[in-house]
């Protein structure tokens, strides 16, 4: 009886590790990628492994914003291009380093024309040798510092950088015929706030140039790095509830607050942090971020 129960015990720890790898499993997979238009012939894709990505259909090839994460999903996004057009993606944009954004370069031919920051190549340049580095074989073929304006396979496109703020190296695309703008990282949905690169040297006061710079473009459709896309109204909101937390923690900074103080004053928790599985800390909290540039200016 006893070995029975053991054996029962022993069978039900088997299958709950199997359900729990299972489940993991079925955590990790993408989700179905998803294509939109947004207007005319410019579209925008969710799911798959890896950020949001656009496509501009021009006319005589495609235009990609962002590249996802890996090789099939980037093939994923050029077969659901296949299905609207016959014309072949000749030309990336990438908004900014993260591997989610620029890994996927990988699953393209040789040959684009790939355009990115000027900090931005750098940045994938650095990161060879490591871990989810950027394809060293698919580096930018050209890169923009601040402010340029290029007709691509007939589509206007603007190219703008105000200042690091996601990462060093952030670039907004902006289409002035169809009033759209791909912001990347610069502008997210999921989740209230936003996350700043500090080991890319990014920059909360940049982050806030940058969106400003955003708003003050002639445009009604923001395509996010991640989750859905937004209004200038939407941008607007976010802008004002980082400016607010920006101002507020410059205020405590001023009154001579400590960073536990402050985070106590936020709501936030002032527990040492925790590493993940694989040992790494997680990224430092939006308002650790403003604290450290605060005090560092000042």
């Amino acid at each position: 009886m006893k070995n029975q129960r053991k054996l029962t015990f022993g069978l039900l720890m088997i299958t709950g590790l199997a359900a729990a790898t299972v489940t993991a499993s079925a955590q990790q997979q993408p989700v179905p990628l998803k294509v939109a238009n947004i207007r005319d012939n410019v579209y925008w894709t969710q799911g798959g492994a890896g950020a949001n990505t656009g496509f501009i259909i021009g006319t005589t090839g495609v235009i990609v914003v962002d590249t996802k994460t890996t090789v099939d999903s980037s093939k994923d996004v050029q077969a659901a291009i296949a299905k609207l057009t016959p014309k072949l993606v000749d030309t990336a944009i990438v908004t900014h380093s993260d591997g989610d954004h620029v890994n996927g370069l990988a699953g393209f031919p040789p040959g684009l024309t790939i355009i990115s920051q000027e900090n931005c190549k750098k940045e994938m340049m650095a990161s060879a040798g490591t871990r989810g580095a950027a394809p060293q074989d698919r580096l930018p073929t050209k890169t923009i510092a601040k402010d340029e304006t290029l007709t691509i396979d007939g589509v206007r496109v603007r190219l703008l950088h105000w200042a690091p703020g996601h990462t060093s190296g952030d670039l907004v695309v902006y289409l002035p015929d169809q009033k759209i703008v791909f912001g990347g990282d610069l502008l997210v949905t999921n989740r209230p706030d936003t996350l700043i690169h500090v080991e890319k040297n990014g920059s909360a006061a940049g982050w806030i140039e940058n969106v400003k710079g955003m708003l003050a473009l002639e445009a009604d459709a923001y395509v996010t790095g991640h989750g859905d896309l937004m209004t200038k109204d939407d941008v607007r909101k976010k802008l004002a509830f980082i400016q607010d937390k920006y101002d507020h923690v410059k205020a405590m900074v001023a009154q001579g607050k400590s960073l536990d103080e402050v985070k106590t004053a936020m709501g936030e928790s002032t527990a040492p942090p925790v590493p993940n599985a694989q040992g790494n800390l997680p990224a430092a909290s939006l308002t650790e971020v403003m604290y450290n540039e605060i005090t560092k200016k000042g």
